[in-house]
This record gives C-alpha cells, structure tokens and sequence, in this order.
C-alpha cells in the first residue's frame, strides 16, 4: 500500500495522485465494459435474435451494434473526470461534446425504430407497384422526424446547459406560427399526402373519379397527385382537395352491377312474356365471371312492356366487363329474333278520319 499512499499526498491541479488514478480507472474500466457489451454479449443476442420470427429484435441490435467508437470513449471519459476537480470551462466542454454525442446516438436510434415501424405498416399491404412510393414516403417522413427530433435533442442540450429555453421556445412558436399561416396551403398539401399514402384511399394505378376529373393514378406526391384522364392528358390535383372531396375508386371494385331495360311490343304472346325471364336467365348464367341476379316485367309503359335485368361481373377490369356486356346483348338480340320476340320503339298512330 506504499505507493497508494505515495499518490495520495502527491497533487497537481487542485487534486491528489489517488484522484487521478481513480479517474484513470473508472475510465478504463468503463470503456473495457461497454466494448466487451458490444462485442459480446451482442454477438450472443444476435445468435438468439436469428432463431426469432420478428425482426424487431435484429433492428435493436444493429442499432447497438452500430454504436460509435467515441460515444464509449466520451462516457467513460465523462464519468471518469467526475471525481477531480476540474474548471467550470473544462467541465461545460466536456457536458457539453457528452450531450452532443448521447444525443446524436440517441436520435439515430429512433430514426431506425421509427423507419422500421413506418416501413413495417406502409408493406403491410405494399405491393410492387407502391414499392417506390412506400420507399419515397420513408424518407419523406424521417425528413420531417429528424427535423423534430434535432429540435427536441437541442432544446435538451441547451436546458442542461442551464440556459433558460423557455422564452426561446416561445419566440420559436410566435415565428412558427407566422411561417405556418404563410405556408398553410403548402404545409396542408404534404400533411395530406401522409394522409393519403397511410390510410391508402387509393393507390397507384387505381381509377379513380374526383369530381369531373376522372383517370388512372400514376403518382402521389408530397404536394400533388397526378392522373392520367381517358383522353390521355394528366391532371395534377392538390393533395388537400383529394383528402376533402368525394373520391370514386373504381380500382377496389371487386365486382360490377349490370342493370337495363327491355322494351317489348305490346301484342307479343303471353306465353312468350312469360318466358322471357327465363331466357335471359339462361343467356347470363352460360358465362363464368357472371352472376344473375334477376329479371322481371316491371311496367307497362306507353309504348311497351318493360322488363328489368340486373347481373353482376366478377371484375374489376372495364374492358372484361364490356366484353361481357356486348357478348349477353348480342345473345339476347339472337334469341328474341329466334323467338319472334319484338323490340319496342316510341312509335306514334295518327287516324285519318274522311
């Protein structure tokens, strides 16, 4: 114990040889721990993470395995010179490269958790065609997280530091309401391409009608959405308009109803009236992507007999469900001809009386 009590009564700097090497070894014993954590113990729970279904568990550490070198070394030196006495100007710089550091490595951190929980939800029900768009929209929104993030972590830098943040916090919310007021319609379009593309009212290559704009979706962007009309223009549409009006998705329509009218001369058999229904029944029904529904003679009108049809195309696709329109008219026009089943027209009788 000779050289321990050797140090003690040695100083320099306002603390004795002990603090220092007390310093020396919180320090290497800090930083020996934390790097033994690292390649260790994390090596393990990789290994275990490997046999688990969930991926959240490989993100967690890779975020700690990714740790950089000088955050061990800053919080090993940090609490290490805890124990001298050491100047307010050295101490501040020292609080203040400790805070910085911790901060960073925590913002990174939850920038992954939260790109792995966006991207989590948004592949959900992701397909190829909403790869890109999903991608674009993680970086959209990490942008705007990091910005907050970065706020938060200064706003926390500076409260330790003992700097008052409270009047800064409130001429920062006086000015960000005076640039909110200003970007309004800029900031309502990208808060509404967010809420487009997480509650997925439509999606890239869905018809869509808004209004009397009608087209296929080709992209959704942070301030527009654009789409390609029938007549092959593209019509670029704010964001903040599609989230407040009427939107028609044609793209989710798993099934389309067919519904007409026939019209029959008045004089036709009764029982070919009768069999009528049957007829376009069994026309229908001999195609597979279509389910009748029914067939009735509703009316009598002035100029004929009308009977109501309605059936259902198991399609999305226009151009199936037009096939399949024309092929059931076609057939029904052949088999009234067959049958010597008049169609009606508006016709007028003018008597001439001598």
């Amino acid at each position: 114990m000779n050289w321990l009590d050797t140090i003690k009564d040695w100083s320099w700097g306002g603390n004795s040889g002990y603090d220092y090497f007390l310093a020396l070894a919180i320090f290497v014993g800090l930083l020996i721990v934390l790097k033994l954590f690292q390649m260790i113990i994390l090596a393990r729970l990789r290994k275990l993470a490997e046999r688990t279904q969930t991926d959240l568990d490989d993100v967690l550490i890779e975020i700690f395995t990714k740790i950089k070198p000088p955050l061990y070394f800053l919080i090993s030196l940090y609490f290490g010179i805890r124990v001298l006495t050491l100047p307010d100007l050295v101490n501040t710089i020292a609080k203040i490269f400790f805070l910085l550091v911790v901060v960073y490595e925590v913002i990174r951190a939850l920038e992954k958790l939260i790109a792995y929980s966006v991207q989590k939800y948004l592949n959900r029900t992701a397909d190829d065609k909403n790869k890109k768009l999903n991608e674009t929209t993680v970086k959209s929104l990490l942008v705007v997280l990091r910005i907050i993030l970065w706020l938060l972590g200064l706003t926390l830098i500076l409260a330790n530091l003992g700097i008052n943040v409270t009047s800064l916090i409130a001429g920062l919310g006086v000015g960000g309401i005076a640039i909110a007021l200003a970007l309004q319609n800029i900031l309502g379009d990208i808060f509404s391409s967010f809420s487009i593309i997480i509650d997925k009212p439509f999606e890239i290559g869905d018809f869509i009608i808004v209004g009397t704009a009608k087209g296929t979706v080709e992209k959704i962007g942070l301030k527009t959405t654009r789409i390609r009309s029938i007549g092959g223009e593209e019509l670029v549409i704010s964001n903040k308009e599609l989230t407040t009006a009427w939107v028609q998705n044609y793209g989710r329509l798993a099934r389309r109803r067919i519904d007409f009218e026939l019209a029959v001369v008045y004089g036709t058999d009764q029982a070919k009236l009768a069999s009528i229904p049957k007829l376009i029944e069994q026309i229908i029904s001999q195609h597979d992507l279509v389910e009748f529904d029914r067939c009735h003679f509703v009316k009598f009108d002035d100029y004929a007999l009308k009977f109501e049809t309605v059936y259902y195309v198991n399609s999305s696709d226009f151009n199936v469900n037009m096939d399949l329109k024309q092929a059931i008219n076609l057939a029904i026009y052949q088999k009234f001809q067959e049958e010597g089943i008049g169609f009606a027209y508006p016709t007028q009788k003018v008597l001439l009386q001598k």
